[in-house]
């Protein structure tokens, strides 16, 4: 579990409604150590013939298994240094100043209130993730 004053630094840490929301597809080198991929092949299987997906978000109820998490409580991916791709791309609400209709969907699903700007207030710039490059 996140110790509480590291999960109230970050509104991510005490949310994981994405990782429980949707679907986890990307292309396959990503999960391709001959091809420098960086995510666990061993945590995803194949979808079509140049995706794969993260295990546990192709059923009804998503949840990927690299998440550690109680939603809305606290929250952490297993393999957030090489997560894939799509999973870094999906800002959370407000983090750089607009808001995220993914992130506003995924917490909203889970009974959780959309972020504010106000949920940022006091969060140091070097706590925000970067955004992709």
């Amino acid at each position: 579990m996140v110790a509480p004053a590291v999960a109230a630094s970050h509104p991510c840490l005490s949310c994981g409604a994405c990782c429980a929301h949707f679907r986890v597809s990307f292309h396959w080198s990503e999960a391709e150590p001959g091809m420098g991929g960086a995510v666990p092949i061993g945590l995803t299987e194949p979808l079509r013939s140049h995706e794969r997906v993260m295990r546990g978000t192709s059923q009804a109820a998503p949840r990927c298994v690299a998440l550690d998490a109680q939603i809305g409580v606290y929250s952490r991916c297993g393999i957030h240094d090489r997560r894939p791709s799509v999973c870094a791309a999906v800002p959370a609400s407000w983090e750089f100043g607009a808001a995220s209709a993914q992130c506003d969907k995924a917490r909203l699903a889970h009974g959780l209130p959309a972020l504010t700007p106000g949920d940022w207030a006091g969060v140091p710039e070097a706590v925000r993730n970067p955004l992709p490059e």
